[in-house]
């Protein structure tokens, strides 16, 4: 069992960011740990397919589902199966040679590093096309690495923007964050810290990062105001800030990213994620702190308001955004009607101090409870436009489809554009497959929200898989406040020993509540893993006497309990009492 012990002892030591990279591919995290596991403890067997067997050494992993990305397709009207990519097909698409200009991509203003304009120039942005396209085929890699091929590809000021972007992030996280991805930065922070407090440390903020991290220079920052407003006009950081102008407006606000708990999502069935860097979030990819700024329709009247049928703003970052083989500045766009409601913030501090550059310095955007994908970062432009933008991540990502929507049939129109983020929560205590030693009392700590200006009213949690359910008590809750979670712990009563399910469901103050399976929520974007949260533990409940004993047996041998899949390396029960059971109770089996 000495193998045993050992993967084990890999499984619990193994980081947690490359825990994630390395089950990212094919979509079956849950599932690839597990073989990857089982294959670690079975040092006897030298491999896993049968013995003297014409079969692949990896046919069992196949025919399992273990690795379901290398599957062939299975034509069954054809009834035969085809390989996946076939050979030479990209390369008969593209030119013969590869395209360089390391002048295209610069710096557009003084003060402004890392910012390069595309919008204001189509030929530029014609020629970065032209650009990738001449390149792709060696740009064909995993998302973890394509985007750096993707800026270095371009050339000039991009190609060493993915190491300043990482600088930043070492400077300005927590030692703490688990890395998602290096590039962009995707960075969650660890169970233990997500709830510690109502208010997200600034350092432990998550982060979802679609492109690298500009250096403005407040002082030289300038937002321009244009579109279809009575007065096109560009504002300083001074001219924002000045009171006598513009009142100043302080929010506590939560930002959720649609992909928190997408590894769940994932680790049902496989979705589309590859190109979009759709990072596999656990139940950190959710933030509350404080921003300060100025309300957006302060700024719009400011302007003389809206004409000539103007609904929507476009807001407009300084981050380089890709998207199939076209550049751009990444770009959403909000109603009109939102802003009018003073629930989108032009903000410049955040938790009492300037907002780091991580999280968009010197100003960004926060939308209130909206997806957090609109609440664009290093703002520095917004239009006023009659429709929602086209830009990519408005009307092409971010849907939310069927679930019979998938690869072979999705259209962007077939996709509900997420904006207003659905009732949520998550259990941050226990952890997945935890033992958890209790007395008759399991405590269970998580967050509960809901979007769209609504709060959590009520938080419910169950001992056995959702069939029992007990409130929260309203004084184990933090505070409502109508654009922010609410954190929450309780005793949750079991009595039950081994392995239990843990789930909680939030209901809003409109009543939404959750569905209760994973399935009901998967869609193939896998975004807004809006369903019931639920955790395995291993209760051990020392309540009961046996358990005392068997515990009390462990101590005093000095062997720990877990992991429990060791086998106890004493007798479970002396042979006196084994027989002594059997001379009362009657044979295993019967004559007549």
């Amino acid at each position: 069992m000495q193998g045993a012990r050992s993967a084990l002892q890999i499984a619990n030591d193994r980081d947690f960011v490359t825990y994630l990279s390395t089950l990212r591919n094919g979509g079956c995290l849950t599932i690839h740990f597990i073989l990857r596991l089982f294959l670690k403890m079975q040092t006897d067997i030298p491999s896993r397919g049968v013995l003297h067997s014409s079969q692949s050494r990896d046919e069992w992993r196949l025919e399992q589902g273990f690795a379901g990305a290398e599957l062939q397709l299975l034509d069954q009207t054809q009834n035969k199966e085809v390989h996946g990519d076939t050979p030479g097909w990209d390369s008969q698409k593209q030119p013969s040679s590869r395209i360089f200009d390391d002048k295209l991509a610069a710096d557009e203003l003084p003060g402004w590093n890392g910012y390069v304009e595309w919008e204001d120039y189509p030929e530029k942005k014609r020629k970065a096309h032209k650009i990738l396209i001449s390149q792709s085929s060696h740009l064909r890699l995993s998302f973890r690495i394509r985007w750096k091929l993707w800026h270095r590809a371009i050339g000039g000021r991009l190609a060493v923007v993915p190491e300043e972007s990482w600088a930043i992030v070492l400077k300005e996280k927590s030692p703490d964050m688990l890395h998602l991805l290096q590039f962009p930065y995707n960075g969650e922070p660890p169970k233990k810290l997500i709830t510690a407090r109502p208010i997200t440390l600034t350092s432990l903020h998550f982060v979802r990062n679609h492109g690298g991290i500009p250096s403005i220079e407040p002082s030289a920052w300038f937002l321009r105001l244009d579109g279809l407003v009575k007065e096109p006009k560009k504002l300083t950081l001074s001219d924002l800030q000045d009171e006598n102008r513009f009142s100043r407006m302080e929010r506590l606000v939560t930002i959720q990213c649609s992909g928190t708990r997408r590894i769940e999502q994932i680790g049902l069935y496989a979705g589309e994620g590859d190109e979009m860097i759709n990072a596999p979030w656990a139940e950190g990819a959710i933030g509350t702190a404080k921003y300060a700024g100025v309300s957006l329709k302060k700024v719009i009247k400011d302007c003389g308001g809206l004409i000539d049928g103007a609904k929507h703003l476009e807001l407009v970052g300084a981050d380089t955004y890709f998207k199939t083989n076209e550049v751009m500045n990444y770009a959403v766009s909000v109603p009109y009607s939102k802003v009018k409601a003073n629930e989108v913030i032009l903000a410049w501090e955040m938790n009492g101090e300037p907002l780091p550059k991580i999280h968009g310095a010197p100003v960004r955007v926060v939308v209130m409870g909206y997806i957090g994908a609109r609440s664009v970062k290093w703002l520095y432009r917004v239009t006023a436009i009659p429709e929602p933008t086209r830009a990519p991540v408005q009307s092409r990502e971010y849907l939310y489809f069927n679930q019979q929507v998938g690869k072979h049939n999705q259209r962007w129109t077939d996709g509900i554009q997420i904006q207003e983020m659905p009732v949520s929560s998550a259990i941050m205590s226990p952890w997945d497959k935890q033992v958890v030693l209790h007395e008759g009392m399991i405590e269970v700590k998580g967050w509960a929200y809901s979007g769209g200006g609504r709060w959590p009213e009520r938080v419910e949690v169950s001992a056995d898989g959702g069939f029992s359910w007990y409130d929260i008590p309203a004084e184990n809750m933090s505070i409502k406040h109508k654009f922010a979670w609410r954190t929450w712990h309780t005793l949750l009563p079991c009595d039950v020993e081994g392995w239990i399910e843990i789930v909680v469901r939030c209901w809003d103050n409109s009543l939404n509540t959750q569905p209760i399976e994973i399935r009901n929520a998967w869609n193939w974007g896998l975004h807004v893993t809006s369903s019931a949260h639920r955790i395995r533990v291993y209760s051990v409940n020392k309540a009961k006497q046996r358990t005392r004993e068997r515990l009390r047996e462990f101590e005093n041998r000095g062997t720990s309990l877990v992991p429990i899949t060791r086998p106890t390396e004493f007798p479970h029960m002396t042979w006196k009492d084994y027989d002594s059971y059997f001379e009362k109770n009657g044979p295993r089996d019967v004559e007549e």
